[in-house]
């Protein structure tokens, strides 16, 4: 990004923070997609999404004055999205579970058949996951989230937050092994 547009953007937060609905707009249409697939990939439901990222939007607009501009305005955004899709999922009473007293599986698989998986493949595994591991690889695969991260956004420990991801990738990869087409024994 080049200088100019740098300043365009943080003019139009300036103007967004004095109220300016057109600014506002502005802003909407540069980070809708991104926040609604945020949304969509957390919540798996596409009204629930839009009406979650709309609520997003909303509080970051009523909250602008907060941004100081520390971390990049999407990922302040991001945030605010994510927090709201995992408190629409709350309201389900889902629960994400603290699995770090668990033992760990560590069956690694190492199949050449693997390398053959689809990107389609791994989307449809994923929506087979329980809830909470599918937030879990949402936020640290998709999101980009670090464990710290994960945890203060879940209100869990960093190890839980490891713990949890490394069985959802079993887990998933179990799902994943399972959909696999099976050999032509002779």
């Amino acid at each position: 990004m080049n200088n100019n547009s740098v300043n365009i953007h943080a003019k139009l937060l300036e103007a967004c923070k004095q109220g300016n609905q057109k600014a506002q707009f502005e802003i909407y249409k540069l980070y809708y997609k991104a926040m609604y697939n945020t949304c969509y990939r957390i919540l798996e439901n596409e009204t629930e999404a839009e009406d979650v990222m709309q609520e997003a939007f909303l509080s970051a607009f009523e909250h602008l004055q907060d941004y100081k501009g520390e971390v990049a305005f999407g990922a302040w955004l991001k945030r605010i999205v994510v927090n709201k899709s995992l408190d629409e999922l709350r309201k389900r009473k889902v629960e994400f579970i603290d699995i770090e007293e668990h033992p760990i599986i560590a069956n690694e698989a190492e199949d050449e058949s693997e390398s053959a998986i689809t990107m389609h493949q791994i989307l449809k595994a994923i929506e087979k996951l329980p809830q909470g591991y599918k937030v879990i690889l949402t936020l640290s695969l998709l999101e980009g989230y670090d464990h710290e991260e994960i945890s203060e956004i879940m209100g869990i420990t960093e190890s839980a937050s490891r713990s949890q991801l490394s069985r959802a990738k079993v887990k998933l990869q179990e799902i994943l092994l399972a959909n696999l087409p099976k050999p032509l024994s002779l």
